[in-house]
């Protein structure tokens, strides 16, 4: 089996610019997450996680003309760039492929029939195109839209490809910002909580926004690979429990079905499994599904979090980031407290993780689902984890 190494992670959102700025205020249980009164997003007071604009043009005019570029394309391709930096990379070179998600990309185009940019812009591949022009990208990119498991496929996409070998690195980027356009869907289903998201809690009353690009550099090359004991990708697995458009199943089999041919390509077993990092939208129902997965795949034991109390949902790149994090909480061996979780609020007795804790990780699943029955679970260790 062709080992898949991670070897650069980078995350943009209303905690930093960076991974370890993220990460280490993750670790200080400090959210993004502020009320927002911006008439071009909501016209009721919202909460929601943003990222600050006049610091993403800054952090942009060291390296392009922020108005060369919608806000979406600006934020991936500062990650993307971070990334190439730490992993020492040619994007330019054919042995390199782009993978991006985005639940919405250029949505904030539709609104403003006045912008700056071509009509295409609009489109996902203009995106890609957009991006991977800026850094000479020799091959076609893959562009994964799968509502709100659209990051963590992009990421199980982009291992496959390096496992047959058409590859040797993969440049996974996913991202997606705030419009008007975006809280109203979530308004008509009522599922836009009035204060900041409790996750897993029983006064949960949905989900909370917010805007994030993250990218994660894969590579089969151990030559590119800098530390002893690496983050791998073992594996990872899709579902579709085809139980309603926008409602998830009643009984969670999709994802658990996600999560145990994840194991199995992984060749692990559920006793090995050291945190689950959750998705955890704090909806009636994605809650409650979700619980029932863990429990039928006997998890029940296993810490587990969300982390949507800090970065608000981040769509497209929520399976990105929150994989980040679950790898820097093996590299730094720790677990991150469930922002806004206080009281149990999901049948299944889950191990919700109420504390930071110090202690040794050597894997994590990462678990994901979305509109239309999707689901999705990804699995990472340590090199030389049992």
């Amino acid at each position: 089996m062709e080992t898949i190494y991670t070897i650069a992670d980078n995350i943009i959102s209303s905690l930093g610019f960076t991974s370890n700025e993220n990460f280490h205020k993750l670790k200080q249980s400090e959210s993004g997450i502020e009320i927002s009164n911006d008439p071009k997003i909501t016209q009721t007071p919202m909460p929601c996680s943003q990222i600050d604009s006049e610091r993403l043009n800054s952090e942009f005019s060291k390296i392009g003309d922020p108005d060369q570029f919608t806000r979406l394309e600006k934020l991936m391709i500062l990650s993307i760039t971070d990334c190439i930096k730490q992993s020492g990379i040619d994007p330019s070179q054919n042995d390199t492929l782009f993978v991006f998600s985005s639940v919405k990309g250029n949505i904030d185009l539709i609104e403003n029939e006045n912008h700056a940019f071509e009509k295409d812009r609009i489109n996902l591949w203009a995106i890609s195109e957009t991006v991977c022009n800026f850094f000479n990208a020799k091959n076609n990119p893959i562009f994964v839209s799968n509502a709100c498991i659209s990051g963590a496929t992009a990421l199980i996409t982009a291992a496959q490809y390096l496992k047959q070998k058409k590859y040797t690195n993969a440049v996974v980027c996913g991202g997606d910002i705030i419009s008007e356009f975006t809280p109203s869907g979530f308004q008509s289903f009522k599922a836009v909580s009035s204060e900041p998201c409790k996750p897993f809690d029983t006064n949960r009353t949905g989900i909370t926004l917010g805007e994030a690009a993250g990218t994660i550099i894969l590579t089969n090359d151990k030559m590119l690979v800098k530390e002893d004991n690496p983050v791998i990708f073992r594996g990872g697995a899709n579902t579709n429990d085809a139980n309603h458009i926008s409602g998830p199943s009643r009984t969670g089999d999709g994802l658990y079905y996600a999560i145990r041919n994840a194991l199995k390509e992984s060749n692990k077993k559920d006793t090995e499994i050291d945190y689950i990092s959750g998705h955890g939208t704090a909806t009636p129902y994605n809650d409650e599904m979700e619980s029932k997965a863990i429990a039928w795949a006997e998890l029940k034991h296993v810490p587990v979090n969300s982390l949507k109390g800090y970065w608000g949902h981040t769509l497209g790149a929520a399976g990105i980031i929150e994989s980040i994090a679950g790898i820097h909480s093996i590299k730094e061996n720790c677990l991150i407290k469930t922002q806004g979780y206080n009281e149990h609020g999901v049948t299944e007795s889950i191990n919700v993780i109420t504390e930071f804790k110090e202690t040794k990780i050597n894997n994590f699943l990462k678990t994901a689902s979305g509109f239309g029955g999707s689901n999705a679970a990804l699995y990472f260790s340590e090199l030389n984890a049992d």
